[in-house]
């Protein structure tokens, strides 16, 4: 008789694992016929007898498409291989994918018609918070919900929004706690591109630094989207020559901010550089050799070492290539399907109300960066995780925090 397991494509490999580590697992298995139509969609979304469309609304082009790719592989990597175990209440889920294109206006647009005209059931997407602060009023309004992966400021709480990234409490202030106390940190140097995020982020960040580390701020810079001239930059931070650089420059700029670090001296042994806007994603095109030594506080790393991990880096790069990488952002949404699988299937239903009700307390024991839940609030817990960088694109973790509970709203930094 031939192995099953041999039978099988090797990125759907290790997926059961994952979905029955949630508890909830089994309800896929039962037939859409057990479950009418009638039922489990009462609110007109796109749900057939055998099928049920999801969104996806993200960046392939423009200056984010190297955050943003990875995310979308990773959602189309999860929901493949929850088609096929079964689908979701015993329906097969298909795609509709919308570009972003790095656009805020345009996520906008493309979530309204996600919503309205497509009547998806549920919309994994967005990386930035600006198209997050875009798209929410959509999602609120048509009565959508959106899984968003990306480590963000905090100061938001939806009905319509499950976040799986992290809020500021679980990875700025946790990391600048560690780099701090680490390195004997007194005199910080923030920089940033020019969005709600890097601002927000830093403001958070300079208060806590200030006020609770009794450290000081030299230095706060902030450049648009796309900028590829750190030249200046780099001029005032060498001159200033502070302990810590702390960096929330992302996408396409981040390939010009690191390279010319590197070519104007500024390396590890000179300077201590913490970003929170680096994952492997983004280091395949900056190149490790630009970011040896530098830190990145996040929740995953693609070294992490567990067997969760290296499954799901083995069926990743099976799909993906294997020259593909695996960062924060794309692990984090890699889980959205997963849990909105595992909410509708507690629910009993598709209909938004009843899965966003459904969500709190929502277990995921396998998931590649170990154990999440969703609080109440629909963040996760998560650890906080430093990565050091090496030559070869990878993150050695240096430091790994207890469960953290999100707290979008900490008392003090509003």
């Amino acid at each position: 008789m031939q192995d099953s397991k041999r039978s099988k494509p090797a990125w759907k490999r290790g997926l059961i694992g994952l979905a029955l580590g949630t508890g909830l697992g089994l309800a896929s298995m039962a037939g859409a016929a057990d479950m009418p139509t009638a039922e489990v969609n009462t609110t007109g979304l796109a749900v057939t007898d055998d099928t049920v469309k999801v969104g996806i609304l993200h960046s392939i082009t423009g200056t984010m498409a190297i955050s943003e790719t990875g995310s979308v592989e990773a959602e189309m990597l999860a929901i493949e291989q929850i088609n096929a175990m079964g689908g979701v209440l015993g329906r097969q889920i298909e795609i509709i994918q919308e570009d972003g294109a790095s656009d805020w206006p345009t996520f906008a647009e493309k979530a309204r018609k996600l919503l309205v005209q497509d009547r998806v059931a549920s919309v994994f997407g967005c990386w930035t918070s600006a198209s997050r602060k875009a798209v929410l009023p959509v999602f609120e309004n048509e009565n959508g919900m959106l899984y968003y992966p990306t480590f963000y400021e905090g100061l938001e709480q939806s009905k319509n929004v499950i976040y799986t990234g992290q809020e500021a409490t679980q990875q700025i202030i946790a990391g600048l706690d560690w780099i701090a106390e680490e390195k004997d940190a007194k005199t910080f140097y923030l920089v940033g591109s020019d969005y709600i995020w890097p601002r927000t982020s830093n403001k958070i960040a300079r208060k806590h630094i200030e006020d609770v580390l009794g450290g000081e701020v030299v230095g706060e810079e902030y450049y648009p989207l796309g900028n590829t001239n750190f030249g200046s930059l780099i001029n005032k931070i060498r001159l200033k020559k502070p302990d810590v650089v702390y960096s929330s420059i992302v996408g396409g700029s981040n390939v010009a901010w690191w390279k010319q670090l590197k070519a104007a001296g500024i390396t590890a042994d000179r300077q201590t550089i913490m970003t929170i806007s680096v994952t492997e994603d983004e280091v395949l095109g900056i190149g490790g050799e630009n970011m040896e030594g530098f830190y990145s506080a996040m929740k995953y790393f693609q070294s992490l070492d567990n067997e969760n991990n290296q499954a799901f880096v083995d069926a990743f790069k099976a799909r993906w290539g294997e020259d593909s990488v695996i960062g924060d952002v794309t692990q984090a949404a890699y889980l959205g399907p997963w849990l909105w699988k595992a909410a509708v299937e507690k629910a009993g239903s598709f209909d938004v109300d009843a899965v966003a009700a459904a969500s709190a307390d929502i277990e995921l024991t396998t998931a590649p960066e170990g154990y999440v839940r969703v609080h109440p609030n629909h963040h996760l817990w998560s650890k906080l995780r430093v990565g050091q960088w090496g030559a070869d694109g990878q993150a050695t973790v240096v430091y790994e925090s207890d469960l953290i509970e999100p707290n979008p709203f900490p008392e003090g930094y509003q």
